[in-house]
């Protein structure tokens, strides 16, 4: 009893758990505790918060499935509650009455995913949900919902008997088997006239739940009609079998319903396509249906990207005019997304080599000497002496060792941004194929010293560039050698000429012009990029222009000048500033405030504190005509008086808890405190002076319930 994922110990029916998210995740995450499954309710408690801060858990049905991974969980659990009072989860039917805590150990592996991913899709099942409710005791709940987690997958027809023996027990591998089932259906000359074939995609940030909810409500909104065939890859935590090529080719539409990129999306090329984020399928699976169909049938409607001969020359140029400039942007937005790790690790290390070795290991080829000339049994004095070259130290022996150590790998690691980022950019545009000449480009721009302006424009030009040549019509025989040798020479060479013999040097005058006008900033010109820098981080929280001013502030990190180091630290203090100045202002004028975000209050400082903005997003979703500009004034002032000071940071990220990288340290907190003090004097009076009823109400209503109770 004690493996099985969920014990009547970990049930509590018709409970009063609170009135809000925090409340009754708190109160789960108490089961967990209670039960031994994991060695700290707090921590886990504030996983599972941070998790929801980032976007409500709430789901159709009155059903909320809050989620997390967690160091404090021991092995995967559930944990459920039927409240008696229901709590607003931001789902779309209301408060939900049903609640589970998917508690997953940090650590763990994926099996557990599969188990999890079989009751997330269970949630969409109206006699599963009506049991949830019937149920007299923990132990008849406990029956359910192991009936859905421990069942087989479901074996399909003698036809399709081997593509069901492939995919494997887990839910993931269960969708996967159907789906090459359907494909092989799709493909066969027998298939049905006047029904249309859709491929769907349903992948979450986390892949836990809300990936198998939308596979399951397309799933049972295309069962419930005549004139649609449905096969859905669902691209979760679990392992992702792809569906069969034969299903893909015979394909009439493709729905991509998504929150993360979509895993090798040229396979959909030439596809009329749908697409939205992984909740409107979980909402509104007929109508994204709807729109599928109506997409296969109009010769002019949006197409996946990357094909030749599929589209005529009017619908290519239409396609042009309508989506590049977004494909454009969200390519560059998935080239920082993956150049960020790069970033946050080399930074990191980098600080940390200059707090265990002192900040002259950073000067000259210092650190190189010392961890090519010593090692553990011959620890550096404070004098060094490599390659002819001589090196002093403050520090010697095993401190200044591990600091070059950790300052060393910090530096490889930053050598790889700029490549990274054009490489991820080519292939956010082109797939695979954009890979090689997308890093080959980076690594051309540091060599000519284009930086990252060269990267950001490598990128591009190397995912065009490889998604032209991947359109050509070849023989059969040459097709086989394109992605593996003709797209990657025929693009490299193509990018490097291009910046070797045209782009090159005019953007590497673009970029020192740009360094020597960082470099030349003082006083009041300081102070106005400051305010720009504010005003972007804080404009929309983390994403496009937040990610464009932390682009600009770790992409100077590289270089080691002082004015890149200014941009780092003000980036890193603006961006800090919207989360603990909310969280100031719910404490101050609790009433202001609707009970969702003022549980959101007691934690956001924290989040802020870690310069993690998106702490600030709940509030700035509810009310945004109030609380944006108010943090964009805070912000501001923040991005000013950092530059003022001349603070600056070795580190891309951490808050607070990098402040021994911040010099001057006060300058820092100093900066901090008075955009708080702005941003939260703002947001109360905005919402003092503008009343936002939609909170009043709320508030009124909180006020009630207890004495309703």
């Amino acid at each position: 009893m004690t493996d099985q994922i969920i014990t009547p110990d970990l049930v509590a029916l018709d409970a009063d758990f609170g009135s809000s998210t925090t409340e009754v995740i708190q109160k789960l995450a108490g089961l967990v505790h209670a039960a031994g499954r994991a060695t700290d309710q707090a921590v886990l408690a504030s996983d599972a918060k941070a998790r929801e801060a980032k976007s409500g858990t709430g789901v159709p049905g009155g059903v909320a499935i809050p989620h997390c991974r967690s160091e404090a969980v021991t092995k995967p659990t559930l944990a459920f509650a039927r409240l008696a009072n229901g709590v607003d989860f931001s789902g779309p039917d209301g408060d939900a009455h049903l609640v589970f805590l998917i508690a997953a150990p940090a650590g763990g592996g994926k099996e557990h995913l599969k188990i999890l991913s079989k009751l997330a899709r269970a949630l969409v099942r109206k006699d599963f949900l009506a049991g949830l409710r019937e149920a007299e005791t923990p132990e008849r709940i406990v029956e359910l919902v192991l009936s859905v987690v421990n069942a087989p997958a479901k074996k399909k027809p003698a036809a399709d008997a081997a593509a069901t023996g492939a995919a494997g027990a887990g839910a993931a591998g269960a969708t996967a088997a159907s789906a090459s089932a359907a494909g092989s259906e799709a493909a066969a000359p027998a298939a049905k006239s006047g029904v249309t074939r859709i491929v769907a995609i349903t992948a979450c940030p986390t892949g836990i739940a809300h990936t198998y909810m939308a596979a399951d409500s397309l799933t049972q909104g295309a069962d419930a009609r005549d004139d649609v065939d449905l096969v859905v890859e669902t691209q979760g935590s679990s392992a992702v079998t792809p569906v069969d090529p034969k299903t893909i080719e015979a394909a009439d539409a493709v729905i991509f319903a998504t929150d993360v990129g979509v895993k090798d999306r040229e396979r959909f090329a030439g596809k009329p396509v749908i697409e939205s984020g992984v909740k409107r399928a979980i909402n509104e699976p007929t109508k994204m249906i709807d729109e599928a169909v109506a997409a296969s049938k109009n010769p002019r409607a949006h197409r996946v990207a990357g094909t030749a001969g599929s589209s005529s020359a009017a619908e290519a140029e239409e396609q042009k005019g309508l989506g590049w400039g977004k494909r454009i942007q969200q390519a560059v937005m998935t080239g920082v997304s993956y150049m960020v790790p790069f970033v946050a690790a080399g930074g990191l290390l980098l600080a940390l080599g200059f707090l265990l070795a002192g900040y002259d290991v950073g000067s000259d080829d210092g650190w190189k000497a010392i961890v090519l000339g010593n090692s553990l049994t011959n620890l550096p004095a404070n004098e060094v002496v490599f390659d002819g070259t001589t090196y002093n130290f403050d520090r010697s022996g095993l401190l200044l060792y591990l600091g070059a150590v950790c300052f060393a790998t910090g530096q490889m690691s930053m050598g790889f941004i700029v490549a990274a980022l054009s490489g991820y950019i080519a292939y956010a545009l082109a797939g695979r194929p954009g890979i090689v000449p997308g890093f080959v480009g980076g690594a051309v721009s540091v060599l000519v010293g284009a930086g990252f302006i060269g990267g950001l424009v490598t990128g591009i030009v190397a995912g065009l560039v490889a998604m032209w040549i991947g359109s050509w019509k070849v023989p059969r025989f040459v097709a086989s050698l394109m992605p593996v040798v003709i797209i990657p020479l025929l693009s490299s060479l193509t990018v490097g000429a291009l910046m070797f013999l045209l782009l090159g040097r005019p953007l590497a005058a673009l970029m020192n012009g740009l360094q020597d006008w960082l470099t030349s900033m003082s006083g009041s010109s300081a102070a106005i990029l400051g305010i720009i820098i504010g005003l972007m981080m804080c404009s929309d929280l983390g994403g496009p222009i937040n990610k464009a001013a932390y682009l600009f502030g770790t992409a100077g990190l590289s270089t080691g000048d002082e004015a890149s180091l200014k941009i780092m630290a003000a980036v890193m203090a603006t961006g800090m500033v919207p989360p603990i100045a909310l969280s100031v202002a719910t404490f101050v004028r609790k009433n202001l405030f609707t009970p969702a975000e003022q549980e959101n209050g007691k934690s956001s400082w924290l989040l802020g504190l870690s310069f993690v903005s998106e702490g600030a997003i709940p509030f700035a979703a509810a009310d945004p005509l109030r609380v944006i500009p108010s943090m964009m004034l805070g912000g501001a002032t923040t991005g000013a008086l950092s530059m003022i000071f001349g603070v600056t940071s070795q580190a891309p990220h951490g808050g607070i808890f990098v402040i021994f990288a911040i010099a001057p340290w006060w300058g820092f907190i100093v900066s901090i405190i008075a955009g708080v003090l702005v941003g939260a004097v703002a947001v109360i009076a905005m919402k003092q002076f503008w009343p936002n009823k939609a909170a009043e109400a709320a508030a009124a209503k909180a006020e009630k319930a207890p004495a309703k109770a």
